[in-house]
């Protein structure tokens, strides 16, 4: 089969099965999937002497406007880790040959808000028991999983899922995995959440999952 065959197809299967449909719109991908264009930043942010977080759980963009609503975090990016593919398209990734996952880049200061907190809320803000998925979006690339850039990263996730399998929350399905590399996804996906409120799929899935995490998490969020 020719490469062009197989970039049609994976666009196929990605307006079918990824977070850009849901049950109300299913197979319709959003007007600004048709070019790479979001709202520029005014002015680039100060990143220096924050720490950075890696997550993923379905669908990023969900994933991105949780985090950001967060104390202590400054910026998050959407994007692609855990794969072999490298500069991976959405189309790649959501076609689930390339191995990454949807995931997001957390930038917070450690002194307002650490990374045991943002463990907290990741679990906290899904459904850490399904395999492959979360919620309507199936497949390994929206799974769920921790990408620890150290050792104490790596210790007090697993402490966690310890825990929450104790706790009879689970089996929990989380992966733990090493961070290796974060490739940040097209402009169109960065503060879709936001830009985007009356898309079907953000407009009815990831709704609830956002309206729930701000109603657990209050003493949390801005």
């Amino acid at each position: 089969m020719r490469a062009p065959m197989l970039s049609i197809l994976a666009f196929a299967v990605c307006s079918l099965i990824a977070c850009t449909s849901s049950s109300t719109d299913e197979g319709t991908a959003p007007a600004a999937m048709m070019s790479d264009v979001a709202s520029p930043d005014p002015e680039p942010q100060d990143l220096t002497g924050l720490s950075t977080a890696y997550f993923g759980a379905g669908c990023f963009w969900v994933e991105e406007a949780m985090f950001e609503d967060l104390k202590g975090v400054a910026k998050v990016m959407s994007g692609y880790s855990g794969g072999t593919t490298p500069s991976p398209s959405y189309e790649m990734v959501c076609s689930g040959t390339t191995g990454h996952a949807e995931a997001v880049e957390v930038y917070y200061d450690p002194k307002v808000i650490d990374y045991s907190t943002l463990l907290k809320v990741f679990f906290g803000s899904q459904d850490p028991t399904q395999v492959n998925g979360q919620g309507p979006d199936e497949g390994t690339q929206y799974r769920s999983v921790i990408f620890y850039r150290n050792e104490s990263e790596k210790a007090l996730a697993e402490k966690m899922i310890s825990e929450l399998n104790a706790k009879g929350e689970g089996p929990i399905a989380t992966q733990v995995a090493p961070f290796e590399k974060f490739w940040p996804a097209e402009a169109y996906h960065q503060g879709y959440e936001k830009l985007h409120p009356d898309q079907p799929y953000v407009a009815t899935v990831s709704k609830r999952r956002y309206d729930a995490f701000r109603a657990r998490f209050p003493e949390l969020v801005r």
